[in-house]
């Protein structure tokens, strides 16, 4: 009789807390809204923040965990590679995208990151899967995926392979593809009959709202993602409109799902912004014109007299040279030898910092190359790189391309609300490729496939 007691109290005890234990699991979120801005920036985003509302980007900054210290770690950065990386959680060297454009090898002409001669636009070009393509995978494609932005590749390279649809805006009217099949009728129809408007971002939240009214997204227990792009300008008035639509996209989800069911994750692509030749010059900052296609031209002749005379650079695209590989197999060549030979030469030229060879990159483990050697693919990227020096100004005068080399890191903002997250302000530096992780342990999936970074929370 005595262990019959006990044992119904054991039983009792194993019962209470199982049941404890079932209360204290956290679900997944219905709904992960991804929200990356455009040349964000953190300063900027604090100088104005007497001016938001407390809906909006104050909310965000109040109770969100807000990494003040963002970054990227590659280089260069502009917003393909950078909306690219955040979703695959990995750098250009494995997901394949090293910008907005890069030169096709074999026609020798620019390519943009999302173009597709057979359809028009398509994320072929992604070599790694996303976030958004876990979560279809993991869900056997049950997941609802969308994505809105103003631009091409920022809608396609953040829905991924596998999403419900991507729409951008083209020309003052909504653009879609049709790669995503089957074509979403939802998508299809707002597309045709709704118009952005000049406002962009206000565009993007008006579809966002619309599509979480109307597609049926974040209704059952299935996480479903909505990845959305704003743009933020460098004026005040930027920031306040921006801090609107912030406001309105908030209270609209939290209107139809509540808070502790939806996770938003908002960051920025890192600062671009080119400071004018007459401000550098006005204050006196050492600066300086570095032409391209002339070095091309120099280098061919430096080539010339030690080869024999030919036309060893085949097309030179940004800073990059690319070399006619068919011609030094004819001449017996060997490539490692000319990339040797045009380091030595260029390195002597004004306003060359440094100059990196293919194969330097692919195979140095120096930490000193680390974030160039991220940000190289060897498929998209040419024979040699020059590193112009900071302040100098990069024309190819075949293109018309003009730019000027910056090197100083301009921070940006990582916020995760919602969802329980409790409100934080952490100092310290993180880098992007850490979000995608996070967001999949969160919502209970794999991370991406070439993901191997630290979740960031």
């Amino acid at each position: 009789m005595r262990n019959r007691y006990i044992y119904i109290t054991l039983l009792s005890i194993l019962g209470f807390n199982a049941e404890t234990y079932a209360q204290v699991v956290v679900q997944a979120p219905r709904l992960v809204v991804s929200i990356t801005i455009d040349q964000l920036r953190t300063d900027y985003l604090e100088t104005y923040a007497p001016l938001y509302s407390n809906d909006g980007l104050k909310r965000l900054l109040t109770d969100g965990k807000v990494f003040i210290n963002g970054a990227y770690n590659f280089t260069p950065v502009d917003r393909a590679s950078a909306i690219a990386s955040l979703h695959t959680g990995t750098v250009p060297y494995y997901n394949g995208i090293t910008a907005e454009e890069w030169l096709d090898k074999q026609t020798l002409r620019p390519q943009n990151c999302v173009r597709d001669q057979q359809i028009g636009y398509s994320p072929q070009f992604l070599g790694t899967s996303t976030i958004s393509d876990e979560l279809k995978m993991a869900t056997n494609g049950v997941a609802k995926v969308f994505s809105f932005a103003p631009t091409a590749d920022a809608a396609i390279l953040s829905a991924g392979h596998a999403a419900d649809g991507a729409a951008w805006v083209s020309n003052g009217k909504w653009a879609t593809t049709t790669y995503y099949r089957p074509i979403n009728q939802w998508l299809s129809g707002y597309t045709r009959l709704f118009l952005p408007g000049t406002d962009v971002n206000k565009a993007v939240t008006d579809a966002a709202l619309k599509c979480l009214e109307q597609a049926g997204v974040g209704n059952d227990d299935k996480t479903d993602l909505l990845s959305l792009t704003y743009e933020a300008g460098r004026q005040m008035e930027s920031y306040v409109e921006l801090d609107r639509q912030m406001a309105l996209l908030l209270n609209g989800i939290e209107r139809q799902i509540a808070r502790d069911r939806v996770l938003f994750v908002i960051t920025g692509t890192s600062s671009r912004e080119e400071e004018e030749e007459s401000n550098q010059e006005r204050y006196r900052i050492p600066t300086g014109t570095f032409y391209i296609n002339r070095t091309a031209n120099l280098l061919n002749m430096y080539l010339g007299a030690i080869f024999g005379s030919a036309k060893y650079v085949e097309f030179c695209h940004k800073n990059h040279i690319y070399f006619n590989h068919q011609l030094l197999r004819q001449k017996n060549i060997h490539l490692g030898e000319i990339c040797s030979r045009s380091q030595e030469f260029l390195l002597q030229l004004s306003g060359v910092r440094n100059v990196y060879t293919a194969n330097q990159l692919l195979t140095s483990d120096s930490y000193l190359l680390e974030s160039i050697r991220n940000g190289f693919n060897v498929e998209k990227c040419g024979d040699l790189i020059i590193d112009i020096a900071p302040g100098w100004k990069l024309i190819n005068e075949d293109t018309l391309e003009k730019s000027i080399s910056r090197s100083a890191h301009v921070p940006f903002p990582i916020i995760i609300y919602g969802a329980g997250t409790k409100a934080e302000r952490i100092q310290t530096p993180v880098t992007v490729d850490r979000i995608a992780p996070a967001v999949a342990r969160a919502i209970r999936i794999r991370a991406p496939n070439a993901c191997s970074s630290e979740p960031l929370f």
